[in-house]
């Protein structure tokens, strides 16, 4: 049965996210029960990070996510029964998805890359210092793409023949000071800001520079960037 238990009020004494009205509600899919209670532990402790629930393997994370409602899904990607890979493509039909970001200890890239393309919002490894666990969490809470140097640097190799290379020639000029906004890590508020653009206009570019480079979502979209000279 699925380890979910349900987020009550936020706590006395515990701040709120700036500008949000409330704490950044997280749920743990994992299916070592040690490694969700430290989690829990560590992240009780945040003031702007509420643990909202657990769930042992995939089909019990979806299950949760759909009660639940997390904003943050922190996943392992080797679980019995549904793995993570599956659980984030199911989770992308939700209608109110989350954002999803792998925590393992898996480092191939046949595991790296399938998760991306799910469509992780950032993969951090299990050593990860607990300080940089929870900026990553707020991290991607705010539209960020978070990877690690050396997972980018997977993704990077694996994609050098990807059949979109010829494709940024079809992109204008402002689609293209979006994309490098996006490979600089930006999110959508802060890219309209920087170009003096409304956030719905950011969406549209970002929609637009998607379909014409034939990519699933931001992270690719930022990779794509890198490697192709744009942004940093």
């Amino acid at each position: 049965m699925a380890d979910i238990e349900k987020g009550g009020a936020a706590r006395i004494g515990r701040r709120t996210v700036a500008g949000e009205g409330r704490a950044i509600r997280v749920l743990l899919v994992d299916d070592h029960q040690v490694v969700r209670r430290g989690l829990r532990t560590f992240l009780e402790v945040q003031d702007d990070i509420e643990v909202v629930g657990e769930a042992s393997d995939g089909a019990e994370g979806i299950a949760a996510a759909e009660q639940l409602r997390p904003d943050v899904v922190l996943m392992d990607v080797k679980m019995p029964g549904m793995d993570g890979i599956e659980a984030l493509r199911k989770l992308r039909e939700l209608a109110n998805p989350a954002r999803v970001l792998v925590v393992t200890s898996f480092t191939e890239q046949r595991t790296v890359v399938p998760a991306l393309r799910a469509g992780a919002a950032g993969y951090v490894y299990k050593d990860i210092d607990p300080e940089a666990l929870a900026g990553a969490i707020r991290s991607v809470h705010a539209g960020h793409v978070l990877l690690q140097p050396e997972v980018a640097e997977a993704l990077l190799a694996q994609d050098e023949g990807n059949s979109s290379q010829g494709r940024g020639t079809s992109l204008t000029d402002r689609e293209r000071e979006v994309l490098g906004l996006i490979a600089d890590g930006r999110s959508n508020r802060e890219i309209a800001r920087a170009l003096v653009l409304s956030e719905k206009t950011v969406k549209t570019h970002v929609s637009n520079i998607l379909m014409k480079l034939d990519l699933a979502d931001r992270t690719q979209a930022a990779l794509w960037a890198v490697r192709h000279g744009i942004g940093v």
